[in-house]
């Protein structure tokens, strides 16, 4: 059983579409042919939409305590969830997987040396579609970290990788191009859009993604060390422990939105929120906008996040919804606390984020955020204010992924990819 405490609802927490989500850039809730820059100011949805949504959510809050003890597993909930195997050998310390939105139905694998793979149809490609491992410092929580493909990469075949560099170290956010074969990208074609030091190595965030405005966004840690020694969290002069916000289609290197809570000041422009430790992996809900990022914790607390421009999550004045420093009497004033928070005592270690549930197979996880423990390998859900154990496994989970239809899978570190199932699904 796992043992979980601790989930605060507000308005803006709510799974539901609502004024602050990040908008989509076209009609269509994710689209990968818009013929578009990323937004500066996302369209609106009706009015009327908005004042519904609210509602709900108004409803959800008074209906619910300030904080909730967090549900166990139940057998029925547990028995209707499956890991499928598809891959259990042939991968090197798989990190991340997911889809390029060009209708190939092929599935993008990290491996944390600096290589990617590609799975088609079943079989994993002997052949990688980039291997930059020469590039790569690997080892520990350094590696080939993120990988996001531009929302045209069908069109213009640009695609984008967060790395820490071989020679120091400093997380690299780096642009390539496909060649005339659409299973190899081209390792000359390199271009370096963000370095960003790193003074340890641990705590290296990793995660990319286009947002549903199409503009690209960045996960840093705080630089690592234990416990954030320079408070590189709080400080929005530097891009550690932050989450970015760039435009890949404007610029030399890249844009910054004009909507950017810190866009024109001299520093801290690419800051789209700050107050992270590690956050490891986000997603953005591809039916809402909302932003989701599961930032691992210090010593007692993993934490889920609803992510908002200008916000700041906390670290290190708080781990999840507590004091860190200091321990006890500090003002939360101006911070926003997470939506869920479990504790890290043995078996769990570090959680692991995931995406909301959107597929058209398992109708009863719907709307459901999925995420899980790397140590404990046990999957959980966030739905309403309630949090499950769907499964549990012996996998070291490294990360989720989406396919194009909204199917869910599980990276092993260990070196598998298992697909999330109906548990009597063939």
């Amino acid at each position: 059983m796992v043992h979980l405490s601790h989930v605060s609802l507000s308005p803006r927490h709510s799974t539901q579409a609502k004024p602050g989500a990040i908008r989509p850039a076209t009609n269509a809730p994710w689209s990968s042919s818009a013929d578009f820059p990323c937004l500066s100011s996302p369209p609106r949805r009706h009015r009327a939409l908005r004042i519904a949504v609210l509602c709900v959510a108004v409803l959800l809050l008074a209906s619910t305590p300030h904080a909730l003890a967090l549900a166990p597993s139940s057998p029925s909930s547990t028995a209707r969830v499956q890991l499928v195997p598809l891959l259990t050998h042939g991968l090197e310390q798989p990190v991340f997987i997911g889809h390029a939105g060009d209708h190939s139905h092929r599935l993008f694998i990290l491996e944390q040396p600096g290589r990617i793979r590609i799975l088609q149809q079943g079989t994993l490609q002997p052949a990688p579609f980039l291997d930059i491992a020469s590039r790569v410092k690997s080892g520990g929580e350094r590696g080939l970290l993120g990988l996001a493909f531009h929302p045209q990469f069908r069109n213009n075949g640009r695609l984008f990788v967060n790395y820490t560099r071989q020679q120091d170290g400093a997380t690299t956010v780096a642009e390539f191009r496909i060649s005339h074969d659409p299973n190899r990208a081209l390792p000359n074609s390199e271009k370096i859009l963000l370095v960003i030091p790193q003074p340890y190595a641990n705590h290296n965030g990793g995660m990319l993604a286009f947002g549903p405005d199409a503009c690209l966004y960045i996960a840093t840690g705080d630089g690592g060390a234990g416990g954030d020694p320079d408070n590189r969290g709080q400080d929005p002069h530097t891009l550690l422990g932050k989450l970015l916000r760039i435009d890949v289609d404007r610029g030399d290197r890249y844009g910054i939105p004009p909507d950017n809570p810190f866009a024109g000041q001299q520093t801290g422009q690419a800051i789209f929120a700050l107050g992270f430790r590690n956050p490891w992996r986000f997603s953005f809900d591809r039916q809402t906008g909302a932003l989701w990022v599961a930032d691992v914790g210090q010593h007692e607390w993993e934490e889920i996040n609803m992510v908002e421009a200008g916000h700041n999550y906390g670290w290190r004045i708080m781990e999840g919804a507590h004091c860190f420093l200091p321990a006890q009497g500090c003002s939360r004033a101006g911070l926003t606390l997470p939506v869920a928070e479990y504790r890290n005592q043995s078996p769990h270690c570090a959680i692991t984020g995931g995406y909301v549930y959107r597929g058209n197979t398992m109708p009863f996880l719907h709307g459901t955020y999925v995420f899980g423990d790397y140590c404990s390998g046990q999957i959980m859900g966030l739905h309403e204010g309630r949090l499950h154990v769907l499964a549990t496994s012996s996998l070291r989970i490294s990360s989720f992924g989406e396919d194009e239809n909204g199917a869910l899978y599980v990276v092993d570190h260990g070196g598998g990819i298992y697909k999330i199932t109906r548990a009597d699904s063939p």
